[in-house]
């Protein structure tokens, strides 16, 4: 049996390629053997079991990609004492060219005492924050909140993207918060891990429930998404602008689609995100555009392109990230860029590594985000220049806090004012 093994292994990796060709070209010999035997081995291979056939595969399978996902695979979650890894009957779709089962999207409940996250970061131009989910179905492959799943036990893998929790009662947690003695008003963050509109939102309509309560209060908000689900709000938005509490940024790395949909396979498409764009301004909404992230090599060339389009549908303005890649986010990314751009990944990552001082990744305030070196510096010149010739960034007035007005926390009579 392990002979037997041996020998198909030698010609699995040219069966199905053969079976793939149009039906005129199938008459094609591979090794000694035509395609009619090739078939009976790979029949034979299929019924081995999958105990002795995993040891041969292990090393000799490419992984494939995930119809409407971005990661490849589940690498260890880093908290684990023990490792997962695929059965055999699970890799043997690799050789086979055969679509694996589907990763379907699990949603579960978040069982959260708090709402607000709050950060010290020097480089992030907000205190406090508002993430409604857990994990995103957008399934961008550079996400560096892909890490923060091993908390939960997940994999930052396929995980991140397929078992989501969302925070159900996160009105009435935001409330309580924004009545507690002493709170004192600035501007929350939606956006700054998982995106409030990812395609759960549609249907569960968690981040809206926020945004009625900020309303409510006259609380100051700015959104960052890549969703054009956020028209659906320019209602509450459009009346919070008015007293200017509410800004939006959509964020677009490339306008590349093809590039686009291996990148962040679930997000709206770039067009999308730029009509998005154009009504929210048309609605009297300031709007920005994030160029995030940006990767050298990949979509760097559309910089420029993006903040012309984004200007001309109505944005005032702009900011840009280098991508990020904390802990397990590196090993995917590179898996990412093997699958699909095999030719440019090592030219990717070197330019990255040029960028962060020869790491994979700089977790250092204020150089994670814009990088280090010449690159790093050509980088910030190009995008300096193309904001002063577009008159983007001319003038960002800061959100106004003081119209908030605390909730009434069991209060037995009515507020005078």
């Amino acid at each position: 049996r392990l002979q037997l093994c041996h020998g198909l292994l030698q010609v699995t990796s040219g069966i199905h390629a053969t079976l793939q060709r149009p039906p005129r070209q199938r008459n094609v010999k591979i090794g000694n053997l035509r395609d009619k035997h090739c078939i009976s081995l790979l029949v034979a291979w299929r019924t081995i079991h999958p105990t002795i056939r995993h040891q041969f595969v292990v090393n000799d399978t490419k992984q494939k990609s995930i119809k409407g996902r971005g990661a490849l695979s589940q690498p260890k979650v880093r908290f684990d004492a023990w490792s997962r890894e695929e059965d055999g009957d699970h890799r043997d779709y690799a050789l086979t060219n055969e679509e694996p089962p589907p990763f379907k999207t699990e949603i579960r409940e978040d069982p959260a005492r708090s709402i607000i996250s709050y950060n010290e970061s020097p480089d992030l131009p907000f205190d406090r924050s508002i993430n409604p989910y857990k994990g995103c179905e957008h399934g961008c492959i550079y996400c560096y909140a892909r890490p923060s799943h091993a908390y939960l036990g997940l994999s930052p893998g396929l995980d991140f993207e397929t078992k989501l929790f969302y925070k159900r009662d996160a009105s009435e947690l935001l409330k309580k918060e924004l009545g507690k003695p002493g709170y004192q008003p600035a501007l929350i963050a939606l956006g700054a891990n998982t995106d409030p509109y990812q395609p759960i939102e549609k249907k569960l309509g968690v981040t809206r429930s926020i945004l009625e309560v900020l309303n409510q209060f006259n609380h100051p908000v700015s959104i960052v998404t890549k969703s054009a689900l956020v028209e659906r709000d320019i209602d509450i938005l459009g009346a919070m602008s008015k007293r200017n509490l509410a800004r939006v940024f959509l964020s677009i790395s490339t306008l590349d689609h093809d590039i686009s949909r291996h990148l962040e396979p679930r997000a709206s498409a770039p067009a999308r995100r730029m009509d998005a764009v154009k009504m929210l301004s048309a609605a009297g909404i300031p709007t920005g555009v994030m160029v995030a992230p940006v990767i050298p090599a990949l979509t760097d060339k559309d910089i420029e392109a993006v903040l012309t389009l984004a200007k001309q549908s109505g944005a005032e303005s702009a900011a840009y990230i280098l991508i990020r890649l904390p802990h397990e986010v590196k090993t995917l990314f590179v898996e990412w860029l093997e699958q699909h751009f095999p030719q440019r990944a090592s030219h990717v990552i070197s330019i990255i590594r040029q960028m962060r001082g020869g790491k994979d990744n700089d977790s250092n305030f204020v150089s994670r985000m814009r990088g280090e070196g010449e690159f790093a510096r050509l980088l910030q010149q190009r995008f300096r220049n193309a904001c002063t010739r577009l008159k983007l960034n001319q003038e960002r007035k800061p959100l106004d806090t003081s119209q908030f007005r605390a909730p009434q926390q069991g209060a037995t009579q009515l507020s005078l004012f």
